[in-house]
């Protein structure tokens, strides 16, 4: 869903490392420049962990520029405001009957590329070379792209694990923030080196999703006391900032409800659905999803 506004983050919402710290403007390139563009990607949390998730395939994606003529690097990714954790789960505030979400995510853009960072443990591939029109044309689509697609979404949710499987609900998040900018770049006439690239996807399993309702009509005044309570219920055992005693205690009672019970409770465009689980649950999958082809329309190289 698109959003005509951003708004503006609430002060309870904390994230533990500063959401793009080096922070700039995307520049404006000349006409006639011709720009390199990279493929990005390394293990989620690489800089703190090294490639302990790469061994999961749980890895995030960004895109490098170079311009030819002034030499400069320059990386763009969108993520998380808040850390994954916040955008995954809600918080459970005293004194407040509905969930409280810091589930915004949002584009990043500054000078440099750390090479290390991504080549160590990822990837840093050369996949087309654009000119500097071209690149403004992107820069212009990325504003739109992050004013309007707002919400942070960690979960895909399809029906079986088979290939022509039907997707109920599809993630956004890095990766498709990056497979819609290629897109973009093909739209306007970037071609493509042919490759394998490969995504990660958070896949939750299963059958047809049942509406409940929006914050109001759930936990408004005239809401349903029962299904607002067993919303809060579920996402209980899923807070932060537990004791390893509580962790282990907590993981069971997600396991009873979601494997046992069959049960998940879904916020989606600021909307609730419930979720009939189905076997096998949960699997995270690394897919390759081919770089785009050239539009046939377009500004050209």
């Amino acid at each position: 869903r698109r959003f005509d506004y951003r708004p503006k983050t609430d002060p309870y919402c904390q994230a533990r490392y500063t959401f793009c710290p080096t922070g700039s403007a995307i520049p404006a390139m000349k006409e006639d420049d011709v720009i390199e563009v990279y493929r990005l990607q390394t293990p989620v949390w690489e800089f703190k962990y090294g490639d302990l998730l790469g061994h999961l395939k749980i890895m995030h994606d960004a895109v490098g520029f170079k311009s030819s003529l002034t030499g400069k690097n320059y990386t763009m990714e969108w993520y998380e405001l808040f850390q994954l954790g916040n955008c995954t789960f809600p918080h459970l505030r005293p004194g407040m009957d509905a969930p409280f979400w810091c589930n915004q995510g949002a584009a990043c853009f500054y000078e440099g590329i750390d090479d290390a960072h991504w080549k160590e443990n990822g990837t840093l591939v050369l996949v087309t070379t654009i000119s500097g029109t071209m690149f403004n044309e992107m820069a212009k689509w990325v504003k739109q792209d992050n004013e309007t697609g707002i919400y942070y979404e960690t979960w895909k949710v399809q029906a079986s694990p088979a290939k022509q499987s039907t997707v109920w609900f599809d993630s956004y998040e890095c990766s498709k923030f990056i497979l819609r900018t290629f897109q973009k770049l093909a739209d306007l006439g970037a071609v493509f080196r042919k490759m394998q690239t490969n995504y990660t996807s958070i896949i939750l399993f299963s059958g047809e999703p049942i509406y409940l309702g929006n914050e109001t009509s759930i936990f408004g005044p005239l809401g349903n006391k029962t299904l607002a309570a067993a919303i809060r219920d579920f996402y209980h055992p899923f807070k932060p900032y537990r004791t390893v005693g509580e962790f282990f205690l907590d993981l069971l009672k997600i396991i009873d409800r979601v494997i046992l019970k069959r049960q998940f409770y879904l916020f989606y465009n600021l909307e609730y659905w419930f979720l009939p689980m189905k076997f096998p649950y949960l699997k995270i999958v690394y897919e390759e999803v081919p770089l785009p082809v050239r539009s046939k329309t377009s500004f050209g190289v």
